[in-house]
């Protein structure tokens, strides 16, 4: 049997009809750039988020940028985020003209640490760029408190949480914005890259609008100097089907959530993945936590099933923040679980409960082999 790590065919055949309607559509009318397609996703957007704005730009990092553009970040001012997560994330601070500032993560839930985050405030922090990471959501009561505290704006990257709930709203609700990913992977892909900013606040959302069309309000009006981030009228018409679907596929995602941890639950070599209380998941990766990562990711691949690593390294670690001077050590657990231990277990809307049975059939047949027999090194 062969279970990938992710299907988007499969995704693709259920809205197929659909989507290929909606394809022609603006292919006949010659729509490409802004227009009904995309007022009507980002209206929908809007409304399942039960926010007032939704302005769909090029990509998540677009997103994130723009937002804290929107801030007037002056040189030196600092925005604290997690170490583990994608480049992006870290990236946009840069590009907004801020400081990045690293936090250490939660071992058992993957998430930004909020006694990290308190202690690496300074009178130079300006924002705080929580990342939902997986589907889970951080702990937003304790860092909207720290937030208030400070006098700091919090920022919700919701790159691969869109759907998930804190205390029963959506996260990206609770924040000054959230920024959305539909890279063709998350949970909303579109057929290329695509983002978008949902938020309540006016000044944010008028920012956003113009900075991602040139900074203008209207085809010759300038009023900012911005850049070319707008969302494809094509992916928003591609998109709006399957945002209809979404509420359901990340219900199926959460069913084979508890497919695995049922599976899974009594073999203590595996950590399985352990969401907040007030969190409801929409499980965009389904990451556990063993000794012999690599080894099992090998064996798992002979045996026809697709992992993946989200990430390898913390970003400390990457080159491209070498400038930041925090070496191997100033994260510890970040930089323990991502290099040791974390692996991606296949996760889609339409995995089957036959192929979570043989994904968790084989990694108990590596477990008793290698594991219990003692055959890999313990590091």
């Amino acid at each position: 049997m062969q279970v990938p790590l992710c299907d988007l065919t499969a995704q693709y055949l259920e809205a197929k009809e659909e989507i290929d309607t909606a394809f022609h559509e603006a292919a006949m009318k010659s729509a490409f750039i802004g227009g009904e397609p995309v007022k009507k996703f980002e209206t929908e957007l809007a409304s399942s988020f039960g926010l007032k704005h939704a302005v769909g730009v090029s990509n998540c990092t677009a997103a994130l940028s723009i937002v804290l553009k929107s801030l007037a970040l002056q040189p030196g001012d600092e925005v604290i985020t997690t170490v583990h997560t994608a480049a992006p994330t870290a990236e946009a601070i840069t590009l907004a003209g801020g400081r990045i500032v690293f936090c250490d993560i939660e071992e058992a839930t993957f998430q930004i640490d909020p006694k990290a985050v308190e202690a690496a405030i300074t009178p130079r922090t300006r924002a705080l760029l929580p990342v939902h990471l997986y589907g889970l959501s951080v702990r937003l009561r304790e860092l909207l408190a720290i937030a208030e505290k400070h006098h700091l704006i919090l920022i919700e990257d919701c790159a691969q949480a869109q759907g998930t709930l804190y205390d029963g709203k959506p996260v990206g609700t609770y924040g000054a914005a959230g920024c959305l990913s539909f890279f063709p992977s998350k949970n909303l892909g579109a057929f290329g890259d695509g983002g978008a900013v949902v938020t309540d606040n006016d000044e944010i959302a008028r920012f956003v609008r113009m900075y991602s069309n040139h900074g203008r309000q209207s085809k010759f009006d300038h009023t900012i100097q911005g850049a070319n981030e707008r969302l494809d009228a094509l992916q928003a018409a591609i998109m709006l089907p399957k945002l209809r679907r979404l509420a359901q596929w990340n219900e199926r995602r959460r069913q084979a959530a508890e497919w695995y941890r049922q599976r899974l639950a009594d073999v203590e070599e595996v950590r399985l993945p352990q969401p907040i209380p007030e969190c409801t998941p929409t499980w965009h990766l389904y990451v556990i936590r063993t000794e012999g990562r690599d080894a099992l990711a090998k064996f798992l691949k002979d045996k026809g099933v697709g992992t993946g690593l989200h990430y390898p390294m913390p970003l400390n670690l990457q080159p491209a923040f070498a400038s930041l001077n925090k070496p191997a050590g100033s994260f510890p657990v970040a930089e323990w679980v991502t290099q040791q231990e974390i692996l991606s277990l296949p996760m889609y809307p339409h995995l089957r409960e036959e192929q979570v049975d043989h994904v968790c059939a084989q990694i108990r047949e590596y477990i008793v082999s290698m594991i219990r027999q003692k055959r890999i090194v313990k590091p």
